[in-house]
């Protein structure tokens, strides 16, 4: 214990109770951020999410129009009418039929009448894999939080005692090695993007 001894001296106990001080006050900041971007993450991914289902649902109801105008079309005899239904297609209708006459309504067509939905979702899953990068680096920044405050309690502890005691070089030991381990784990803690 006399090697250690040092560790019961004031001005060491006290450089100790206040880096352990800022960097539990540091994880805990930087791990409120972390669930912030986690939630706005969250957010956007549900909103990309409903966003790609309405667009899904409403590419659906163009891909029906475009049958009922195309088998008008094909049914009728009266060249007006087939004219004004030929006019009433879809864009990606119309771009099908011009590559491929015999099979308009092909995958190229439905990928195109899906593509913005395709795109949110695509955008979604992006925003939900954020989100858990995020809640990933919020739990280990808990943790180095924990780490942290146990090490200031017991750097707290040892202040306390005698200068002579063994028990405040125990404390102080006990402190710097949980310091350590806390310091480890937040150099540790993963990266997100």
């Amino acid at each position: 214990m006399k090697l250690f001894r040092f560790l019961g001296n004031e001005i060491i106990l006290g450089s100790l109770i206040a880096i352990l001080s800022v960097m539990t006050a540091l994880a805990s900041w930087q791990g409120s951020i972390a669930d912030s971007n986690q939630n706005k993450n969250e957010t956007l991914g549900m909103q990309n999410l409903n966003d790609g289902n309405a667009e899904y649902l409403s590419a659906n109801q163009f891909m029906v129009y475009d049958y009922t105008l195309y088998d008008s079309w094909y049914t009728t005899e009266d060249e007006t009418k087939a004219a004004y239904f030929e006019e009433s297609y879809s864009d990606e209708l119309v771009a099908s039929i011009e590559a491929n006459p015999d099979d308009p309504f092909n995958d190229e067509y439905y990928n195109a009448m899906y593509a913005s939905a395709y795109d949110l979702w695509d955008e979604s899953d992006v925003n939900f894999d954020l989100a858990s990068q995020y809640d990933d680096l919020g739990d280990e920044l808990q943790l180095v939080m924990l780490l942290m405050a146990v090490a200031l309690a017991f750097a707290a502890w040892a202040s306390l005692l005698k200068e002579e005691s063994n028990m405040r070089i125990l404390f102080a030991l006990a402190s710097l090695a949980v310091f350590v381990l806390g310091l480890f784990t937040y150099l540790t803690v993963p990266v997100v993007g």
